[in-house]
């Protein structure tokens, strides 16, 4: 089977590629979701930490990175797709961190952080057996963060659910739908 690509597009890292994990365990963050992402935040991602939970091929994080951010990390379970996530950021940057492990244990460890932080949610919308209740656990991943300097908490999620005002100290900035799938803001 032919290996699967996609592009950073903006910052110093523009037009380096990344390879994407199997379709079978990952999804990737569509073109538009990300381009919509980073067009509101491009501005304030600077010298701040990047945490993209469910990393995937880590494009979100690196697209962080490559616009500035002080470190981008990203956790990621599946073992082929960590493989991948940890090749693509050993060819860009020593501060692109590729974490292996269930992303709802492995955050903890990066709760320490001191900078402030943009937190970005991707969780398996029906890809993987047994999260039936993902967005129960997304919220109460969020709410770890709430004593700590958050910029921002992105969730992409499907567009069929909604969350609620106020997630614990977090309130609901903006909801945004590209069809099935919905990125949903938050901020202290």
């Amino acid at each position: 089977m032919a290996k699967l690509y996609t592009t950073i597009n903006s910052g110093f890292l523009k037009g380096k590629k990344l390879e994407l994990p199997s379709s079978a365990t990952t999804r990737s963050t569509k073109a538009i979701v990300k381009g919509s992402f980073f067009d509101s935040f491009r501005d304030e991602i600077r010298g701040r930490v990047f945490i993209e939970v469910f990393g995937g091929s880590g494009s979100m994080a690196a697209e962080a990175l490559s616009n500035g951010a002080k470190m981008a990390y990203a956790i990621e379970k599946d073992k082929d797709a960590y493989t991948i996530l940890r090749r693509n950021f050993s060819a860009l940057s020593e501060n692109l961190v590729a974490i292996n492990g269930d992303s709802f244990k492995k955050i903890d460890e990066l709760k320490s952080i001191k900078d402030e932080l943009i937190i970005y949610i991707d969780p398996p919308f029906s890809i993987r057996n047994g999260f039936e209740d993902v967005y129960e656990k997304v919220i109460n991943l969020v709410l770890k963060f709430e004593d700590k300097d958050v910029f921002i908490v992105a969730i992409e999620h499907m567009s069929s659910v909604e969350f609620s005002q106020n997630i614990g100290k977090f309130s609901l900035l903006k909801s945004k739908r590209f069809g099935t799938t919905t990125l949903t803001y938050y901020v202290k």
